[in-house]
């Protein structure tokens, strides 16, 4: 009787834990303030713990960061008088929006062109596969004297999310360590994808799509699991038109897409925006990447070949 009561006092508590992290009435909402004596914009605001907060961005760095609405006064604003803000997060939303007349890879395809290496993004499809630690690993064993943190895009999805808890710790437990820099990129709650439909009605171009649950919805799930969401987003398969396109920046969201999606042989060049499968998918373009690591370990120890974080790669073009 004593070990049941004890059992049923620990539900309770994990219960009452689990009911503090999680969020009511997350949702779309635009706002200028000063924070910590820097100007910056809010994108979210929700409630939790019986607290208000705010997601909100540096225009500037292009680093988001959630803090309680007690924290800052702000002055809500339209969307539409985010275009009026000269600084690389509104210059880059702007790129984005008009490079994309293309059914696929539309948004920003690369970073600073300048800079002598590339820019990492590994997306993470839905799949029943485990993670490749290989990846990170690899990553982690190559930089850990000329770069770390190591700075990596991961574009999450919630369904890989929910059913990948261990991955997910995993890569968490990286960050603490310092081990690596992830830049959580929204790649959608469900990323639905039908291999027998054409591209025009599939991915998130499928009829029916709820953008606004596959968008905030990952969102959510992404907070109350401990991710801090930035400000790009990925359209899975890299498919979208000028209209989708419109909607999703219409979030205050950066569409990323890719010049070097290795897996179809697309070859990387100073400043690429690389993509690979992280989801256990798509072993050649993992492959591939590990190619490079190794083809560039002399220039890595030279530090004359680096990887960039994608805030920094994509704030430096549009400075």
């Amino acid at each position: 009787m004593i070990k049941l009561y004890a059992t049923l006092i620990l539900l309770c508590c994990s219960l009452m834990v689990q009911a503090q992290k999680e969020i009511q009435q997350y949702q779309t909402y635009f706002a200028t303030g000063n924070y910590k004596g820097k100007n910056i914009l809010v994108l979210r605001k929700f409630e939790q713990s019986d607290q208000q907060h705010y997601l909100i961005v540096d225009p500037r760095s292009l680093e988001t960061q959630i803090i309680s609405s007690k924290q800052i006064s702000v002055n809500p604003i339209k969307f539409e008088d985010f275009g009026t803000y000269n600084t690389p997060y509104f210059k880059a939303l702007q790129t984005a929006q008009k490079q994309s007349l293309n059914l696929q890879d539309a948004g920003i395809t690369q970073g600073f062109p300048k800079e002598k290496g590339i820019t990492l993004t590994i997306d993470l499809c839905p799949s029943h596969k485990p993670l490749d630690r290989s990846i990170f690993n690899s990553l982690i064993a190559a930089f850990q004297k000329e770069e770390r943190p190591v700075p990596v895009a991961l574009s999450i999805t919630g369904k890989f999310m929910l059913s990948h808890t261990a991955d997910i710790n995993w890569l968490q437990g990286l960050e603490k360590s310092g081990d690596l820099a992830i830049t959580w990129t929204n790649h959608t709650y469900n990323h639905h994808y039908d291999p027998k439909a054409p591209l025009a009605i599939n991915f998130l171009m499928k009829p029916g799509t709820d953008l606004n649950f596959e968008i905030l919805g990952l969102e959510q799930a992404m907070i109350e699991r401990g991710l801090l969401p930035s400000v790009f987003f990925r359209f899975p398969g890299l498919v979208s038109d000028q209209k989708l396109v419109d909607k999703v920046t219409s979030y205050g969201l950066i569409p990323i897409g890719s010049d070097a999606w290795l897996a179809k042989g697309q070859q990387s060049h100073a400043g690429s925006l690389v993509l690979i499968h992280g989801n256990g998918n798509e072993p050649i373009g993992v492959q591939d990447f590990l190619k490079l690591l190794a083809s560039e370990k002399a220039t890595i120890n030279q530090q004359q070949w680096l990887l960039y974080d994608l805030r920094t790669s994509v704030g430096n073009e549009f400075k």
